[in-house]
């Protein structure tokens, strides 16, 4: 092939790649409710769902035009993350056949899953993988292993030692993250960060490190990473900086830092960012800098304080609840 034909097809191919990369701006939408880091706890994530009525009884789409945000970390400390991610899934279609929307975005956590980091990863979400086939598939990659080890004159490990690094579910739970399995291949397609009207939405935050990336450059790096993991040692997706892990707006002195937000929040073009990623020292929804960064990580799964919360815009405001207390969000000032 001629360099100028090969030029041309790789521009095509860029071109379809472009078209196919998921929208990650949306604007004039009504209503939003906003969910921070669920870990696994699929009662109360359903319990939110039900109370901010997007779903009904049967679990199935009540919400309409509203669009649902969940900033990450679905997944990793508690027991019913599986079960968290296919109700997520079932939305996203079912919501989209009445003009609303399911935002499931990348945190940390499902970064941590896709590219094999599974210090957090409890015993029930294995299980939850589980099947009649368990036992026999662990023997298999047990015997591959030992054939390996030796194979470079090393002693294997024991089997016993063995089966509590890898308790039943294991394999299948790996399976199912990798480049092919069902939810590696749908946590590669996410986007890691969504503006909708003039907020935007992701796990850690914006930083300045980033800031000359836009969103759509931001999604497709994490994106790519996810998919070539020889590019995450140097890439965003794992960068204390990156969109991600970034705490500095939950963490940092306000004074301080506000000029620096301001510049971030114009290079964007918008007035608010909405973060999960760090559990508020109250366990409720909390605005920070008059309003500018809404931190949404309360804890709400029972392996921290297992108090629900979330975040509302409806009727062109902005408020929080939790099981007591209803929090206007100040809009940001000049």
């Amino acid at each position: 092939m001629r360099r100028r034909e090969f030029g041309l097809l790789a521009g095509a191919l860029w071109a379809a790649t472009a078209l196919c990369a998921p929208q990650d701006v949306w604007t004039g939408v009504d209503r939003i409710v906003a969910i921070g880091d669920v870990h696994g706890d699929y009662a109360k994530l359903i319990s939110i769902l039900t109370t901010t009525q997007l779903v009904d009884a049967k679990l199935r789409w009540t919400g309409g035009k509203t669009h649902l945000v969940i900033t990450g970390d679905v997944l990793d400390r508690g027991p019913d993350s599986r079960k968290a991610m296919d109700t997520l899934r079932k939305l996203e279609r079912d919501a989209g056949r009445t003009g609303g929307r399911v935002h499931m975005l990348i945190g940390n956590h499902e970064a941590m899953n896709v590219y094999g980091d599974l210090r957090y990863v409890s015993k029930e979400e294995y299980a939850a993988f589980q099947n009649r086939d368990s036992e026999r598939l662990r023997t298999s990659y047990y015997e591959q292993y030992v054939e390996e080890t030796k194979a470079a004159a090393q002693k294997p490990e024991g089997r016993t030692s063995w089966d509590q690094k890898h308790p039943l579910g294991f394999f299948e739970h790996r399976l199912a993250f990798s480049p092919q399995g069902d939810y590696g291949k749908w946590i590669r397609g996410l986007n890691a960060v969504v503006q909708i009207n003039d907020t935007v939405f992701l796990h850690g935050g914006l930083s300045p490190k980033y800031a000359s990336l836009s969103l759509r450059e931001l999604n497709e790096r994490v994106r790519d990473e996810l998919r070539d993991f020889s590019k995450l040692e140097k890439g965003i997706a794992m960068d204390p900086e990156g969109p991600l892990w970034f705490r500095g707006w939950a963490d940092g002195e306000e004074g301080a830092l506000e000029p620096e937000l301001k510049k971030v929040l114009a290079s964007y073009g918008v007035s608010r960012m909405v973060i999960g990623h760090t559990i508020t020292k109250s366990r409720t929804v909390t605005p920070r800098f008059g309003g500018r960064v809404v931190m949404i990580d309360v804890g709400l799964s029972s392996a921290y304080s297992g108090r629900p919360g979330y975040l509302v815009y409806d009727n062109r405001a902005w408020h929080a609840r939790d099981e007591q207390h209803r929090i206007t969000i100040p809009e940001p000032g000049n």
